[in-house]
């Protein structure tokens, strides 16, 4: 057996402490820049990870390596059957542990995963407007999703996150929109740009709005104030009135590659050192051949010494991932 823990280390120095698990690609939305509007072939369940694969392999990253950030996705990981079993399991590791969420069933689960262990949830909405929201998730569940909001902040979750995927000439009519929303239920909104992984592959850089647009246009109602870069996706921005702050994920057009800190588990066990990856390394395979812990930390570490600098969106160096944001993890 390997000795005490070290940390998860690239070839450009990046350190590696948050880890996204896909516990499914199922999904109950079918949002039109994450899969095709008649669906995908879903995986079939005996190639999911178990609960107990799973817990196997954040227990040798966080002991092995200091993870010290778990978040649970999906597809949508709600749909997922018994989750609060596997919240629990990986609740007890020293780690902050979050998931994400269309928010369609929250309002019956959050008190239930709260219970359970999990601390911190993030809610995906690209819409307030409930003919909008039907159109781009083709299901009429904006209520059930706002109720599923306020479920999270009944049931003590902190903080509670909205995701907007601002896209041109869909959503970027609603920034202020959403600002106010976040003021008014005391959420944290974080806007995304439009990135290459959209199922339909209909991606452009055209209809990213970038992060300049969303600050100015925010900002010419509600004067901000820029908080200090982390090594967290978003930059983040205070209202200056004391009102609360959001956040901006600019993965185009402001790229923050060199502080990455995470790595990604698949549904089906395959491990991701990028979002943008276009090579997988197969735990799956490792763990139901009887691999030592030993064997599958070197696969790891081989994954991560793997990483390249950054993903090249925007260069003529991007190859896009053969697989959508549903099928990695969001």
């Amino acid at each position: 057996m390997r000795g005490m823990s070290r940390s998860l280390i690239d070839s450009f120095g990046r350190v590696h402490r948050d880890l996204r698990i896909s516990v499914t690609d199922r999904c109950n939305f079918r949002c039109r820049y994450c899969m095709p509007a008649d669906g995908l072939e879903w995986l079939p369940r005996e190639e999911l990870l178990s609960f107990e694969e799973i817990e196997r392999v954040a227990r040798l990253m966080v002991e092995r390596y200091g993870i010290s950030s778990i978040r649970l996705t999906g597809g949508e990981p709600t749909v997922r059957a018994r989750l609060t079993t596997l919240v629990g399991m990986l609740a007890v590791l020293p780690v902050d542990l979050s998931l994400t969420t269309n928010g369609a069933t929250l309002k019956h689960v959050a008190d239930d995963l709260a219970a359970a262990g999990l601390r911190r949830i993030n809610v995906s909405l690209d819409s307030l407007r409930r003919d909008r929201f039907l159109e781009l998730t083709l299901r009429d569940e904006l209520t059930a999703v706002l109720d599923g909001i306020d479920a999270a902040i009944g049931a003590g979750f902190d903080p509670v996150k909205v995701n907007v995927v601002v896209m041109r000439g869909v959503n970027d009519d609603e920034l202020v929109e959403f600002a106010e929303f976040g003021r008014e239920r005391g959420v944290i909104v974080r806007f995304i740009e439009f990135m290459p992984l959209d199922a339909d592959e209909a991606w452009s850089n055209n209809a990213v709005v970038t992060q300049s647009e969303i600050v100015s246009t925010i900002g010419e109602v509600f004067p901000l104030v820029p908080v200090a870069r982390t090594s967290a996706p978003a930059t983040r921005f205070r209202y200056a009135d004391g009102g609360g702050e959001f956040g901006v994920v600019a993965s185009v057009t402001r790229k923050f590659c060199d502080t990455c800190d995470r790595v990604r588990l698949t549904a089906d066990g395959q491990f991701r050192n990028c979002l943008f990856a276009v090579d997988e390394f197969d735990l799956r395979g490792l763990l139901r051949a009887g691999a030592t812990d030993d064997e599958i930390c070197d696969l790891i570490e081989r994954a991560v010494g793997a990483k390249w600098a950054g993903h090249g969106i925007g260069t003529v160096n991007f190859i896009r991932p053969a697989r959508s944001m549903s099928q990695i993890g969001g």
